[in-house]
């Protein structure tokens, strides 16, 4: 049994809000979480991520380390 009294409130509709956009319903401790980054809108998630080599990081790090090119 719970002590009553030391756990904080359970809000078991809580809404998430990403961008102002109401997400999704899930039980938290607050009644409202305000998120930036969710699966809807993540990169990764989405499938639109990209590995984008700037000003040589790749071959740069490849010569640091001595490394030959696989192909």
């Amino acid at each position: 049994m719970a002590k009553e009294g030391i756990h904080p409130q359970w809000y078991t509709d809580s809404k998430v809000y990403c961008d102002g956009k109401h997400i999704m319903t899930i039980s938290s401790t607050k009644q409202e979480l305000h998120v930036d980054i969710w699966s809807g809108n993540h990169p990764f998630f989405t499938g639109s991520q990209r590995i984008i080599d700037t000003e040589g990081r790749v071959e740069k790090f490849r010569k640091k380390y001595n490394f030959k090119d696989i192909k």
